[in-house]
């Protein structure tokens, strides 16, 4: 996520970024210390055979979410190649490293630079990586606020490119890209054929979205569409999850752009029970879940949420958090009625209730 790097969150990034490390790398000191014994004990389990086969990139790896999937992967075993946009995060990242803040093995994290305007650059970021995992961040080129048609044109883009890059890549195996619930939800609910329950088999109306001016889930829409057809047409193995609003420690300061923009729209979301939210540690273990799953199952699209806000405390909770007005959505008519849909993410919970797989078996 990340879409406007604003310097307030870009500090908020790096933080977040530079404990998580320090964390690990705490780890790694106690399980080399004595106190568990006589011999090395590694803090990654899986550790055994070459290093390029745990290796998996993420795209924008100190965002919002980028940060928390680094830290899962970390914790489940895998070495992460984190790419970064612009020289100023490489040099800042390479500043804890000379200075001892963060003292890690280069087997288990590496930092580069890659354009995701551009195919080539990513196909060699890529490199010797045996999954990439696309949390959908860039960098507004304009240095805009907010999320515009533009930007939906440019999430549409770089996810093309991803997917292509991945798709040239001889190491690549599989590809997580991160959608939104806001690429299901949004249907034509005049016709009395719509469907009740919705889940990963949904898709919403591209005509809807761009009359509403929903960019953010247009830009989601087709951008996930535009990645299926990359995917199929180059043999690419790919899996989608799609996002209700993302929550956590101070998430509104930290990931401002991508929250108020799924927000648009939030009282129809509302009244029809549809406005849901996710824990940042949830999905960030559902990411690390689905990839692990792709090589003995098919891959797909996974709708990830862990509440459905549909009570009056429930959406004043959520405007305290991010300045919307709550009595704008609870004195709404329509949200006093029964809600028309219903959300199931039965897919992503039965994968997650599974046994998980061991890294080297990947």
């Amino acid at each position: 996520m990340g879409i406007v790097r604003q310097e307030a969150t870009q500090k908020a990034e790096l933080e977040e970024f530079r404990r998580m490390l320090l964390s690990c790398a705490a780890v790694n000191r106690r399980k080399d210390g004595d106190g568990f014994g006589g011999g090395r004990e590694s803090a990654f389990p899986g550790r055994g055979g070459d290093v390029l086969d745990r290796m998996v990139c993420v795209t924008s790896g100190v965002s919002y979410l980028g940060i928390a999937i680094v830290n899962q992967l970390l914790v489940n075993g895998y070495s992460v190649r984190i790419i970064v946009d612009n020289e100023e995060d490489v040099e800042r990242l390479r500043e804890m490293e000379t200075s001892g803040e963060m003292r890690l093995n280069n087997s288990v994290v590496e930092v580069v630079m890659a354009k995701l305007t551009k195919v080539e650059s990513l196909t060699e970021a890529f490199d010797g990586c045996r999954g990439v995992f696309h949390t959908a961040a860039f960098v507004d080129p304009a240095g805009l606020s907010g999320y515009s048609k533009t930007m939906a044109d440019i999430e549409v883009n770089t996810s093309k490119n991803v997917v292509r890059a991945c798709g040239l890549s001889p190491s690549v195996r599989h590809c997580v890209l991160t959608s939104s619930l806001l690429a299901c939800i949004w249907l034509d609910n005049s016709s009395d054929e719509a469907p009740h329950l919705i889940d990963h088999k949904c898709w919403s109306d591209e005509a809807i979205c761009a009359n509403k001016k929903l960019w953010y889930a247009l830009g989601k829409l087709r951008a996930e569409k535009a990645a299926w057809e990359i995917a199929k047409a180059n043999g690419v193995k790919l899996a989608t999850i799609c996002t209700g609003l993302i929550t956590g420690s101070d998430f509104y300061r930290r990931n401002p752009t991508p929250t108020i923009a799924y927000l648009k729209g939030f009282q129809e979301m509302y009244a029809y029970g549809l406005l849901a939210t996710v824990s940042i540690d949830t999905l960030a273990k559902a990411h690390v879940r689905v990839f692990e799953e792709m090589k003995k199952a098919a891959p797909g699209r996974y709708i990830c949420f862990d509440k459905v806000i549909e009570r009056g405390d429930e959406v004043e909770r959520l405007a305290a958090e991010t300045g919307i007005s709550a009595a704008s959505v609870t004195g709404s008519p329509s949200s006093s009625s029964r809600p028309r849909y219903e959300l199931s993410n039965a897919k992503l919970r039965q994968l997650m209730l599974r046994p998980r797989r061991c890294v080297n078996e990947l």
